[in-house]
């Protein structure tokens, strides 16, 4: 199997013409001169539909105040006309047509951090909400860390935390950009969860850069959203059956972890969705904890979308459906929805929303979309 590139966006053959495009859309997209940031649109200028929206890691907010779909992704300076590394918006009221992204959160220069953005989630708690992200330092080695299990490179890469008195921004760093986790471990995709007493933990993955076979792992927060306890390991990826190990140059074989959301049934049951490598790509998974508690022990259900589709979240339409959003391909993705079924023992895709992401070849249908149920291709 050819060596795993972490986050790559875009084919090589793509960024001419995606720098190319900056200064045109800067033009269209009706920049402030002081920020170069875009003004924000109207909900009657949303045009963009999903196949014309770059992204990766997508994280959707439905904002019931305001009746706003709120799509978090990495920012792309040939959509925002604005270069700055950090974090960029969609909006829509209807998961259909969404407006042009602007920046809701940019990098600092002065912190440790130089690259990265990648995986945020914005979720609310105590009155505020709050952005999570991971960013990366290739130049600066993990200090303290023991010698990587496997001849390659690591280096400082941890998810941060920003705070907003609104969804729609602007996010400003806590506690000066430290990484949650402590910064000799090299972790990405942090994501909030409260578990059944109230209690918040960020649940993240454990890089396969430094472990080989990556780990799930959970460290308790305090209320102020600092670690407050050790971090305890989840599970392994190759735990996952249906997870194949990535072969690399150094002649070993490593196991990914990616893009971890917990969620919880209407029976009680405590689910993890998760990605990672399979058969033909990327893949989003689907665990249980026996227990009901974070903790587990952790049991794999198996996968929910395949065909190099992943980093998937589920939230809740303002009609009331249960949807869930991921990324496909892995390189220059476009977001995927589809309407999701609690079991109470677990989830179920139930089809591709194709009248929603354009879709032409869905993963999966319904019924109603075909009389055999199943995809066409």
């Amino acid at each position: 199997m050819p060596q795993i590139h972490r986050r790559i966006r875009f084919p090589l053959f793509l960024a001419g013409l995606a720098l190319a495009l900056i200064s045109a859309v800067a033009v269209v997209s009706n920049t402030s001169a002081k920020s170069g940031t875009a003004a924000p649109q109207s909900p009657a200028q949303a045009s963009l539909r999903l196949p014309d929206m770059p992204l990766h890691d997508p994280w959707i907010v439905a904002d019931a105040k305001s009746r706003t779909y709120y799509l978090f992704t990495s920012n792309d300076a040939a959509m925002t006309g604005d270069g700055r590394l950090g974090i960029m918006v969609y909006t829509s009221r209807d998961l259909k047509r969404w407006t042009r992204p602007r920046i809701v959160f940019s990098v600092p220069k002065e912190i440790w951090a130089d690259g990265g953005a990648w995986a945020p989630e914005v979720h609310r708690w105590k009155g505020r909400w709050y952005l999570f992200t991971t960013l990366h330092n290739e130049a600066l080695p993990l200090p303290g860390a023991a010698k990587p299990k496997a001849p390659r490179p690591t280096y400082r890469r941890g998810t941060v935390l920003a705070v907003a008195d609104r969804p729609e921004g602007p996010y400003r760093l806590v506690r000066k950009g430290e990484p949650i986790v402590p910064a000799s471990e090299m972790t990405l995709d942090g994501t909030l969860h409260v578990d059944a007493k109230g209690r918040p933990w960020l649940v993240y993955a454990h890089e396969w850069l430094q472990m080989g076979d990556g780990t799930m792992e959970a460290m308790p927060l305090s209320d102020d959203l600092a670690p407050a306890g050790p971090a305890k390991r989840l599970f392994h990826a190759s735990e996952g059956p249906w997870v194949r190990g990535q072969k690399q140059p150094a002649g070993d074989t490593v196991f990914v972890t990616d893009g971890p959301q917990l969620y919880r049934t209407r029976t009680g049951r405590l689910l993890m969705l998760w990605s990672s490598y399979g058969e033909k790509g990327y893949v989003e998974g689907l665990a249980r904890s026996r227990t009901g508690l974070l903790e587990g022990p952790w049991e794999q259900l198996g996968t929910l979308v395949e065909r190099d589709s992943g980093h998937g979240m589920l939230f809740r339409a303002f009609d009331g459906r249960s949807m869930m959003v991921v990324h496909r391909p892995f390189h220059n993705a476009r977001g995927k929805l589809y309407e999701m079924r609690d079991d109470g023992e677990r989830l179920t895709v139930v089809r591709e929303a194709t009248e929603l992401d354009g879709e032409t070849c869905p993963t999966h249908t319904s019924a109603s979309d075909s009389p055999a149920g199943t995809a066409p291709c």
